[in-house]
Order: C-alpha cells, then structure tokens, then sequence
C-alpha cells in the first residue's frame, strides 16, 4: 500500500492528481465514513459530510503542510465538517422547535443500517445526551480506539482536557445505563 507521503508527493503532480485522490479515498473512505457516521449517525447524512470532507481534501492537499499525519488532518476535516453539519442542522431545528438529540435517537431506530441488539442501540441512546464534545471525544476514545495524542491534535485541546472529558461522558453513559 502507498504511504501517505508518497500520496502527497504524487498529488503535487498534476499528472497523477486524480488517481492518487482516488487512492487516498480508498484507504480512508470507510475510517472517515464510520467516524463521521458515529457523530450524525444518520447514512445519508454520512455520506454528504464524507463527500464534502473529500471536498475539502481535494481543494487543500496540495497546500498541505505536513505539520500533522495525513490521516490526523483529515481525519480533523471530517470532525469539523460533522459538527458543522450538525450545527447547522439543530439551527434548522430550532425553527421548527425540534430537539436535535431526539431527531437523531428516532433516526437512528428507524435506521435501515443500523444494525446493533438492543444493548447496542441502549449505548448509542446514552452517547446521544452526552454534550457534543464529549460525544466527540467518547467515540473516538471507544469505538476508534484513538490515543489521546492524537486526539488531542485533532481536536486541538489538551490530554488533560481530553481525559477529563472521557471521565465524564462514561459516568454518565453508565448512570444512564444504570450500571454506576
């Protein structure tokens, strides 16, 4: 498999531009999509933050610094075009006086994809009332097995603060499961 350099070094290449995008789509697109999938958990809305993360990518890779991991950087788009998009999509809500988190719990039930037992749907009903940062930093923690390192790049905080959050959002999953 390629690495990430040399993705960067072809990219710069307008000759080989296109198809070392489609390479760098390939061996991230299913990470990206189940990290972003995990913040607005619903498929379709998955797939336009994933597209308008590989948007992003396209329009940025060739100023790319290499100050971080290719994967830490876009692995952080993906982040901020999820909280974004959901953002913009609770001000949506707020017009319509809906709950945002309540949208997304019925959503995710009636999810033709999701394909957890009841337990399953129990933890992500508990992540869904944690505040948004903590969620953040709950599924990158547990699901994708992240150190706080690299969190702390991709989010731009502290280990600290990160750790602090983690703490948090567990207690409360667990008090929301009943288990503390």
């Amino acid at each position: 498999m390629i690495t990430d350099g040399e993705i960067i070094q072809r990219f710069r290449n307008p000759e080989n531009r296109e198809e070392t995008f489609g390479i760098l789509v390939r061996k991230y697109q299913e990470r990206l999509y189940w990290h972003i999938r995990k913040i607005v958990l619903d498929h379709e809305d998955t797939d336009d933050v994933l597209q308008n993360t590989f948007v992003k990518v396209w329009k940025n890779l060739e100023s790319f610094r290499q100050e971080s991991g290719l994967f830490t950087w876009i692995y952080r788009i993906a982040t901020n075009e999820a909280l974004t998009f959901l953002k913009q999509k609770q001000r949506r809500r707020i017009h319509r006086s809906e709950d945002l988190t309540e949208q997304l719990a019925d959503n995710l039930e009636a999810d033709v994809y999701f394909n957890g037992d009841e337990i399953q749907l129990k933890l992500q009903q508990a992540i869904l009332t944690l505040p948004e940062k903590q969620r953040v930093v709950f599924n990158m923690r547990y699901f994708d097995e992240m150190k706080y390192e690299e969190m702390a790049e991709i989010l731009s905080t502290s280990k600290g603060a990160l750790k602090a959050s983690y703490h948090h959002a567990m207690k409360k999953i667990e008090r929301f499961l009943g288990t503390d």
